[in-house]
């Protein structure tokens, strides 16, 4: 088990409406247009004494050439793979599409907990003409409505069975975990602290596979170092690779007590840095921001004193929250 649960499902069936009900806040775009919604949205859930991440992915759509639908479809197996819990959301309105049905098996074929969430159910006429959907053949479904909250409690109810509150490493020591975007240097910093040797790395009790934990115990100085950089080659899209980086970078928060965003000083701050802040700062972790490659920036052009300033414009907005 683990404490991701994903939204996945077609474009505008309501998946950032229930994202919203879920986290309590308006914070991703609804609109009535389809595939409004191809960023990805990460916000915390708690219900029953148990605290969670949802991830409201884009909209899926199978086989499509567009750009930007090939990508979301990737975006959302990778969310399929990370998530303890599956939410497939299909709207009791339009019933039961081809690309409802393509996406149920895609997701019968995997082994995570699936719950189809019929949406828009929010009378009893609806309520029948949406029995259609057992046919999809999940054994939990629900039937909502999301834009009132009309059903989610039962639905929450059953998902955090499959959830789980993060354990604690088991140390008292402090834990630092090393962030960002991929090809900033995380690597690189990993190997710097820890020498290139690695004799000074042993094993922690209770850590997982991935995101990697080591102890650093040297010059009089002993923590916990959290490493996201060994991020699994998955396919050579990018967008790929910076979504999966993202849902490492999830884990890895949830077991820090400070984080360290490295940034590229050749690319400044940019919006995946932005949602990974955000994750620490409603985590209430403390954040050092760390700006790499500084050998490569133009001395004259950008002093050091420029440069932060810049990086406080950026994180203007990421500092205020509903």
């Amino acid at each position: 088990m683990g404490n991701i649960v994903a939204i996945v499902g077609r474009p505008n069936v309501g998946k950032s409406t229930l994202y919203n009900r879920l986290v309590g806040m308006r914070d991703a775009i609804t609109d009535d247009f389809s595939g409004v919604t191809r960023d990805r949205k990460y916000g915390f859930c708690e219900w029953n004494g148990k605290r969670f991440t949802v991830v409201d992915t884009g909209g899926f759509v199978h086989g499509s050439d567009d750009v930007f639908e090939a990508a979301t479809r990737s975006q959302v197996k990778i969310a399929i793979e990370e998530a303890a819990a599956i939410l497939f959301m299909v709207d009791a309105q339009t019933g039961i599409t081809d690309l409802d049905e393509e996406i149920a098996k895609i997701l019968r074929r995997g082994n995570k907990p699936v719950f189809l969430v019929v949406n828009k159910v929010d009378n009893h006429k609806n309520l029948m003409e949406a029995n259609e959907f057992w046919g999809l053949g999940f054994e939990n479904t629900f039937f909502v409505a999301s834009i009132s909250g009309s059903g989610t409690g039962d639905l929450l109810d059953a998902v955090v069975e499959f959830v789980e509150n993060e354990p604690e490493l088991e140390t008292q020591l402090p834990k630092f975990a090393i962030v960002g975007r991929p090809n900033v240097g995380k690597s690189s910093l990993t190997n710097a602290l820890l020498g290139e040797e690695r004799n000074i790395v042993t094993p922690v009790a209770g850590t997982t596979r991935d995101p990697i934990h080591s102890v650093y115990n040297k010059f009089g100085k002993e923590f916990i170092l959290i490493d996201t950089a060994g991020i699994r080659k998955k396919t050579k899209v990018d967008d790929d690779l910076e979504f999966y980086s993202v849902m490492r970078a999830i884990r890895a928060v949830e077991f820090a007590d400070v984080c360290l965003l490295v940034l590229d000083a050749t690319q400044g701050i940019e919006s995946q840095d932005l949602n990974i802040l955000r994750l620490a700062q409603k985590r209430h972790k403390g954040i050092v921001i760390l700006v790499n490659k500084w050998d490569l920036i133009d001395k004259e052009t950008n002093t050091a004193r420029d440069y932060e300033a810049a990086i406080k414009n950026g994180l203007r907005p990421s500092t205020t929250f509903r």
